[in-house]
């Protein structure tokens, strides 16, 4: 019996990655990744694609690439597949994302966790205190 292989979306290639750059207009962007499957009509700062490849017995994959842009400019994107130059330097996932974006979201992270830690850490009052938990 003959299978067929399905092939879904936009195709996304390492050499397609490699070429986005930070500061890239929707057009220039376009020109490199073709334009996106799925845009959300009620917001253009974020394209999404999504590339789905299936050969039955052989083969199931997914990738998945999302552009997120500012005043119409390329300001960063996250995935599957990483510019060939950072694959080491960036576990997750995220590329063109300035020192300092990177420092605010660490920053943030850190805040949330320690206002977390605070709020299981001990009861607020001897009300608290005798409810059981």
């Amino acid at each position: 019996m003959y299978r067929l292989t399905v092939q879904q979306g936009n195709v996304i290639t390492q050499e397609m990655v490699d070429s986005l750059k930070p500061g890239m207009t929707h057009e220039q962007v376009a020109y490199v990744m073709g334009e996106p499957v799925m845009r959300n009509p009620f917001d253009n700062s974020r394209w999404d694609y999504v590339y789905t490849l299936r050969v039955p017995g052989y083969v199931n994959d997914r990738l998945k690439l999302s552009l997120f842009f500012v005043d119409g400019e390329l300001s960063h994107f996250v995935g599957d597949l990483k510019p060939s130059g950072m694959a080491g330097e960036e576990a997750d996932g995220e590329a063109g994302t300035s020192a300092a974006e990177s420092a605010e979201a660490a920053e943030s992270e850190e805040d949330e966790a320690a206002a977390s830690a605070t709020e299981t850490a001990a009861p607020n009052s001897a009300e608290d205190a005798a409810q059981p938990r």
